[in-house]
């Protein structure tokens, strides 16, 4: 990062004033010529400048007004300074040799604009008026810190659905990059405590709560048990699903879908709600919520109440994402394809052999797969990607 120092606007008042002295030298020409390519033979020709009415080499004018920005660069207002406009009145021709006193004062400032307006002038050894003049001048604005980042972040992870096929296997995956994880389960307590168990004896802290998080009374449980056993929430995995049951439109009543649009989409609003304030009193957070490849890529015969709550799933996701950015929370959305998981049982096998024909790693999704994409978005590398919905489908969503 550049340690380049910018001038202080607020420290600019109305009166200050800046000058510096320069005597002209047929160096300065020279280069001057070199740099413009302006050989007018009456500022470089002494026979030329002796046959005029000056008689002597006259010094081109913008020679001696560019020491203006000389002084609007290092003086006032000083480094970051842009010189957007200039007004010039050449009173009286410059000689070489002559000394030169070219100063700046402010007359105006605009702070909503980091503008200055500046009488300009230029006087020589004589204290005759060269030039006068009025610039403006605006002051850039130093570039912010980049925020640090906790030495000791917060790394407390709430997984709902964790005793579940993918769920489980995030747990596992957070648990070994040292997230403290709680695993949340509706009905399958055996599943959660087995892999609490298996959790701790590697080392990791977890803990199992039931919890149904499609009500705001288990959403809030989940928080407070997060807070109270590991002091926070830092992470919410939105992985609760209801079992998918193959419906044609002509068998699929609502209260199907409403299942699985409780389960699924007013699980996750209650749980980002209940996450919120956890995660604003850790200073940022970050929400997964597991989608699916059934919403946007190859439909799925009989998943339309599953594919409907997925895909209302991926709204709330991109909406949630632009509301929580400024409180430096992240939510971000991981659809796998078609999982080789039991969530799957009631899928017969020649759906699932043209689903891994159909994308071009020719395989089904495995549950490490999604995990690993849950923990990548968990991760300090992973920290300015939000409202992203990443597929991880072996390319399905690509091969369709």
């Amino acid at each position: 990062m550049s340690t380049a120092v910018f001038a202080d606007f607020e420290s600019v008042k109305e009166g200050d004033s800046q000058s510096l002295s320069k005597t002209i030298t047929e160096a300065d020409i020279r280069r001057f010529v070199e740099l413009t390519g302006d050989d007018n033979p009456l500022h470089v020709d002494p026979d030329y400048a002796s046959e005029t009415s000056f008689k002597e080499i006259v010094v081109h004018g913008m020679l001696g007004a560019s020491f203006i920005s000389t002084v609007i660069g290092t003086k006032l207002p000083g480094p970051g300074a842009l010189w957007v406009s200039q007004a010039m009145d050449f009173k009286l021709p410059v000689r070489l040799g002559d000394t030169l006193t070219v100063s700046c004062t402010v007359l105006k400032i605009h702070p909503r604009e980091r503008l200055l307006e500046l009488d300009t002038r230029i006087v020589n050894q004589h204290g005759q008026l060269v030039l006068s003049g009025g610039g403006k001048v605006k002051l850039l604005e130093p570039p912010k810190p980049k925020p640090s980042t906790p030495a000791a972040r917060l790394q407390v992870a709430i997984v709902t659905g964790g005793a579940g096929g993918i769920g489980r296997v995030i747990c596992e995956k957070l648990a070994a990059q040292g997230f403290a994880v709680v695993v949340n389960y509706l009905s399958s307590r055996d599943k959660a405590e087995a892999l609490v168990a298996r959790l701790k004896e590697g080392g990791a802290r977890a803990v199992a709560v039931q919890a149904d998080v499609a009500s705001a009374e288990g959403a809030a449980r989940l928080v407070q048990e997060a807070t109270a056993r590991f002091g926070g929430v830092s992470l919410l995995v939105n992985a609760a699903s209801p079992r998918i049951i193959a419906r044609s439109i002509d068998e699929l009543g609502w209260d199907e879908v409403q299942q699985h649009l409780d389960g699924q989409l007013k699980s996750a609003l209650l749980m980002i709600q209940a996450c919120k304030p956890a995660m604003q009193a850790a200073g940022g957070g970050r929400i997964v919520s597991l989608g699916s490849q059934s919403w946007d890529g190859v439909p799925v015969a009989g998943w339309t109440a599953y594919a409907i709550a997925k895909g209302a799933l991926s709204t709330l996701t991109r909406y949630l994402a632009a509301e929580l950015g400024p409180l430096g929370i992240t939510v971000n959305l991981v659809s796998p394809g078609m999982t080789n998981t039991g969530f799957i049982a009631g899928v017969s096998e020649k759906q699932q052999l043209m689903a891994a024909r159909q994308t071009p790693l020719r395989r089904l999704a495995e549950p490490e797969d999604t995990a690993g994409a849950v923990a990548f978005l968990a991760s300090d590398e992973a920290a300015y990607i939000t409202g992203q919905n990443l597929r991880v489908n072996g390319g399905g969503s690509m091969a369709w």
